[in-house]
């Protein structure tokens, strides 16, 4: 994957900022258990190497074991501290054994979130393809949903903690046709941190929600029309995580964001209508129409 995405002066400017301060991130991280879940690649391995590099003691989950164990070599390899956690989010039983076993260690001080699957398909292809919102569901909301539940108890023991949910952009503005999937998942385990959000503040547990916009990864490879698109690389998404974890902040979100939401409900009508216009013009990308490229 190219660390250069196209248009970087306009990527930048529509993008949310990030903090690649090493320094702060050692303060912020340093000596603690990070789980990071979604660690083998994209945003994942990219934010797994500065945390590795950052001092913390990292517990690396994904299904896709090999390349975990790669990223945890070559954390490994430089100096940090890293360990694999084989984790499928839609098996209850996995997400069970694997939470079994992080509690005998003592849990994790903090939980990144960053796991996820994406789907871009109309609704007209998805009439006998229920299973895609089933699966979608389970990685992006009920997985990381039992996977907290469990890990909970050890921080509210503790006194401390801290929730990071890597999110999109998309559920923060009109929400766009072929997503209805994808952002209906994502949506739900941004309002299920919403609500815990307040419950857990009082007890040294903080939230925060991270609302990405495009990033050049292999998530978004499958659509031809996001190549040539203003985004950031994985390792400019990382960083936007580390703020995170560095200032702890409720919400991160591109600038102009806020600007758009106090405008969108007076522009409900002309924004439907736009978005059916570029819904007829375009089309679900080769992987969704189940063709071959």
């Amino acid at each position: 994957m190219s660390q250069r995405a196209p248009h970087p002066a306009l990527s930048w400017i529509l993008a949310p900022r990030g903090d690649g301060r090493a320094e702060a991130l050692r303060r912020a991280v340093e000596g603690k258990r990070v789980l990071l879940t979604g660690a083998s690649f994209g945003i994942g391995a990219a934010l797994a190497r500065r945390l590795g590099a950052a001092g913390a003691e990292l517990i690396l989950a994904a299904r896709s074991e090999a390349e975990l164990g790669a990223v945890a070599r070559e954390i490994a390899a430089a100096g940090g501290r890293a360990q694999v956690c084989a984790l499928d989010l839609t098996s209850p039983e996995q997400i069970a054994r694997a939470a079994e076993a992080l509690a005998r260690q003592g849990g994790a001080e903090v939980v990144i979130h960053n796991a996820g699957k994406s789907i871009r398909r109309s609704i007209a292809r998805s009439l006998d393809r229920p299973h895609d919102f089933s699966r979608t569901m389970a990685v992006n909301y009920l997985g990381p949903v039992q996977l907290q539940l469990a890990l909970l108890p050890a921080m509210l023991e503790r006194g401390s903690g801290h929730l990071v949910n890597v999110s999109t952009l998309g559920i923060r503005l009109p929400v766009a046709p072929r997503w209805a999937a994808y952002l209906a998942s994502k949506q739900a385990f941004d309002t299920w941190i919403t609500a815990a959000a307040p419950e857990l503040r009082h007890r040294g547990i903080t939230c925060t929600s991270v609302y990405l916009g495009l990033v050049h990864t292999r998530m978004s490879a499958p659509t031809p029309d996001y190549q040539g698109m203003p985004g950031q690389t994985p390792d400019q998404a990382a960083q936007v995580l580390c703020r995170a974890l560095i200032q702890r902040p409720r919400r991160i979100s591109p600038w102009w964001v806020s600007p758009a939401r106090w405008l969108a409900p007076a522009l409900e009508r002309p924004i439907e209508w736009t978005l059916g216009q570029l819904f007829l013009r375009g089309d679900d990308s080769v992987a969704a129409r189940g063709e071959r490229a």
